[in-house]
């Protein structure tokens, strides 16, 4: 009972995050309409998010042993609430430059803690790569939900009713911070190097990041977010300023695209217990390609009104284009699960830093450059250049691959890093 009071605790703070850092491209698309910004301003939102979460991540990641991950979870839920019940009494553009700073120092903490307390809970590999699809499937279901909460207070956004939002989000934290509070954790697997003081943790952390099968993970964990990120936040957008979608209905449309990420986790946690990751993986890149061009292609060929406003006359290409989740969901979840799984419990909290720090400056990076091209060569052609990405993964997953084939089981020596 204790275990599965944890993991309930875990789950709501993972389907609380998912609602209010995946609704950036959603708060991308209100802020040009609310502060008339342009989209290379408003894309600069994310950078203020990822780069916090690095920050956190890396510092979390280096100094768990000492913080605990139930403490480090309930700062990081306590930061949020007041953080969201601030702003809408606000409403300025840098106070949502604040807030997604303050979310993503809060996630990095929630992230690591999260990861590390699944290594604690589960007690084989198997359950372990079980368990983390179907914790990022939960956390596709709080996407969806937070473009349904957004949409609902963004029928005119330029009145700024979409802050209210953020309430609701305040409430969530409250509740998620209850839930943590009441639920057991033994911390005692973690605290094995206690006596080792700050340096001696992040040097140990550093120290990963040296090995060869850590250094190929984080190629694949970085591409692979770029990708990811560049498309969940400029979607919204897409359907806008592409389709000419009315924006409360843009940001519903959107939500097929978590949707779809969580049907393609939940099924790979199926496929993944019975085929070789590496050909589940590559197959996902091939019909992630596929449905990248066949969507782009309909898109140059679709006569769209100046103005949709209604769901009979959304174009075929605004559902299509989303379902190209199935296939990039599940690739994240796998080799996390993975890489851990190589590594003792008392080193996940490190490894689960440098997962987050990575995945943050890639998400950054196709955040940024994505705006960039939408406003230089157009929505369409912004796109196509996420085949780039997508090639690079595919060749940096038969890497890791070919090197984690060659990795024994690692262990650790005491005082040194892990071996």
């Amino acid at each position: 009972m204790p275990t599965l009071r944890i993991k309930i605790s875990i789950f709501v703070n993972y389907f609380l995050f998912a609602i209010l850092l995946n609704s950036v491209g959603t708060v991308i698309l209100l802020v040009q309409s609310y502060f008339k910004v342009s989209e290379p301003a408003a894309s600069y939102l994310d950078p203020f998010k990822d780069i916090s979460i690095g920050v956190a991540s890396f510092l979390v990641g280096a100094f768990i042993s000492k913080i605990g991950y139930k403490k480090s979870m309930l700062i990081g839920l306590a930061s949020v609430a007041i953080a969201c019940a601030i702003v809408p009494s606000v409403k300025l553009f840098i106070a949502i430059k604040i807030l997604c700073a303050i979310a993503g120092f809060a996630f990095g903490l929630i992230k690591v803690s999260v990861f590390g307390t699944i290594g604690i809970v589960t007690h084989s590999e198997k359950e372990h790569l079980s368990m983390m699809n179907f914790i990022e499937s939960f956390f596709m279901v709080g996407i969806l939900s937070g473009y349904f909460l957004f949409a609902y207070f963004s029928k005119d956004p330029e009145s700024g009713n979409w802050f209210n939002a953020y309430y609701v989000i305040a409430a969530l934290a409250v509740i998620a911070f209850l839930i943590l509070l009441s639920a057991p954790l033994d911390e005692s697997a973690i605290k094995m190097d206690a006596t080792k003081s700050s340096g001696q943790d992040l040097a140990d952390m550093l120290k990963l990041i040296l090995m060869p099968l850590v250094i190929s993970f984080v190629i694949c964990a970085f591409f692979y977010v770029l990708i990811e990120q560049s498309t969940m936040n400029w979607l919204p957008t897409f359907n806008k300023k592409v389709l000419h979608i009315a924006e409360s209905l843009a940001i519903i449309w959107t939500s097929i695209l978590p949707a779809s990420m969580a049907i393609g986790r939940f099924l790979a946690g199926v496929l993944l217990r019975k085929l070789n990751w590496l050909y589940v993986l590559i197959g996902c890149l091939v019909g992630a390609t596929f449905v990248l061009l066949l969507s782009l292609y309909l898109t140059k060929h679709t006569v769209v009104p100046a103005s949709i406003t209604s769901v009979k006359d959304v174009p075929l290409v605004a559902f299509i284009f989303p379902i190209i989740g199935i296939f990039l969901s599940p690739i994240y979840p796998a080799i996390n699960s993975l890489v851990l799984a190589t590594l003792p419990k008392a080193r996940h909290g490190a490894m689960s830093g440098l997962i987050v720090v990575f995945s943050a400056l890639g998400g950054t990076l196709g955040s940024v450059i994505t705006g960039y091209l939408f406003k230089e060569v157009g929505g369409v052609n912004a796109f196509y250049f996420s085949l780039v990405p997508i090639s690079i993964l595919a060749i940096s997953l038969f890497m890791f691959n070919k090197i984690k084939s060659k990795t024994t089981v690692l262990r650790v020596v005491p005082n040194q890093a892990v071996v």
